[in-house]
């Protein structure tokens, strides 16, 4: 076999990125050795140093790469950039609902010891739910400036918002609950207006 043919079939990094994120997800941190994702990426020691420089460097790219919620986050924001407020908060609930990327809360991504959060991961998850968050506190400092909502505190009502949403989006990826996801948009839609909504 020639040169060139060794090298187009060795692995890539997003090949042995796949293998690693896919075994950190199942084993968490820990349990999973440089060797395990040779074995899974087809691919030598020598190459993923070479790629990731270590097994942490590997995990944080792993993490980078599973742990995306920009496009969940840019989706939100350009949907509910338009219309009246009924319209920006029934969007954002189905766009939430709908595109939530559950794959983020994999604990095998957070672990990197049996019993200890992966800091950079946890800070990089909270910061993108913090603009979910951002988000919703401005359609209803929106809504209430131009006198559709009540006057109450934007945060507040938001957080309320986002309470109800994940308890739906991780009673979904946890427990394989609440089958009807076009019932609890609609649900939600209505008891969150109901109460909202100026008299």
């Amino acid at each position: 076999m020639s040169t060139l043919a060794i090298q187009k079939s060795r692995p890539g990094p997003a090949a042995i990125l796949e293998a690693a994120a896919r075994l950190f997800t199942e084993k968490g941190y820990a349990n999973v050795s440089i060797r395990d994702v040779c074995r899974a990426a087809e691919t030598s020691p020598p190459t993923i140093y070479y790629y990731f420089k270590n097994k942490k460097g590997l995990f944080d790219a792993a993490v980078s790469q599973r742990v995306s919620l920009g496009g969940f986050i840019a989706n939100l924001r350009e949907t509910t950039s338009k219309g009246d407020t009924a319209t920006r908060v029934s969007k954002f609930i189905e766009v939430y609902l709908d595109s939530f990327p559950t794959q983020a809360f994999q604990p095998g991504l957070y672990m990197i010891e049996s019993a200890k959060l992966d800091h950079a991961s946890a800070a990089k998850i909270s910061e993108q739910l913090d603009q979910a968050r951002s988000i919703a506190t401005s359609i209803v400092e929106r809504g209430i400036k131009e006198g559709d909502l009540r006057r109450v505190e934007p945060e507040s009502a938001a957080d309320c918002l986002i309470g109800m949403l994940n308890h739906v989006v991780f009673q979904q990826f946890h427990f394989s609950k609440l089958k009807d996801p076009k019932k609890w948009k609609s649900f939600i839609t209505q008891f969150f207006l109901d109460a909202m909504l100026a008299p």
